[in-house]
């Protein structure tokens, strides 16, 4: 019967520790970013967790195939039985995932300081995209709702008031309400500051007849 605690053993143990270790750690900060930088409603705790978990696994993965080509090609066959259904409505979240697994390859090949520095690369670009608007396009572009009665000036009220407060407007739809009595204006609006948007609500909210006044305000950098 073979120990378990011979020399060979015990090394194989401290090197699989090891690199368990090293997988650990770096997704650790891979998921720390993640938290750091996460926009939009959608966050997941369960998540955060498997890309720690998805590292530590591919790493030993990779300790387990080493250097055999019939393990490796069982292993591909093992992995294409399991059928991953959850969907990713982020494409920053499948990235997030892939730069875990290729941790776990790092860790797993031993390639300890290569694996080092490319997550602490990643997560600098990471953090460097968050905090910095790049690719952000400043638009303020929304849908602006309101009723007004047929008579009395409400309308071109409201047409004064978009032209002050912003760069373009375009009359999307008109239709009767109230049995014909007044119509409902549906506007594309963009803005010409971020602040308009309060400024053309508390305005239109002041022109006697018009009702219903709701700005609908789509942001890019929200997911929903």
């Amino acid at each position: 019967m073979t120990s378990l605690f011979t020399p060979a053993a015990l090394a194989d143990a401290r090197v699989a520790a090891t690199v368990l270790l090293a997988a650990f750690a770096m997704s650790h900060l891979l998921a720390l970013v993640y938290v750091w930088t996460h926009r939009g409603l959608s966050y997941s705790q369960s998540y955060v967790q498997t890309l720690v978990m998805s590292s530590v696994v591919t790493a030993l993965m990779m300790l387990t195939i080493g250097t055999n080509l019939v393990f490796g090609i069982g292993m591909v066959g093992a992995m294409a039985l399991v059928r991953f259904r959850t969907n990713l409505r982020d494409p920053r979240d499948m990235v997030f995932v892939f730069a875990a697994l290729v941790s776990g390859i790092a860790a797993g090949t031993r390639a300890y300081g290569l694996g080092a520095v490319g997550v602490v690369a990643f997560s600098l670009v990471a953090l460097y995209l968050a905090y910095v608007p790049f690719g952000a396009k400043k638009s303020f572009d929304g849908l602006l709702r309101y009723t007004a009665p047929w008579e009395g000036g409400a309308v071109e009220a409201a047409g004064e008031a978009l032209q002050r407060h912003c760069r373009q407007s375009v009359l999307a739809t008109v239709r009767e309400v109230r049995q014909g009595e007044a119509s409902e204006h549906v506007y594309h609006v963009r803005f010409r500051k971020d602040e308009s948007r309060g400024l053309l609500a508390r305005e239109l909210a002041g022109v006697k007849g018009l009702s219903g006044v709701a700005i609908l305000v789509e942001d890019t950098r929200v997911e929903v």
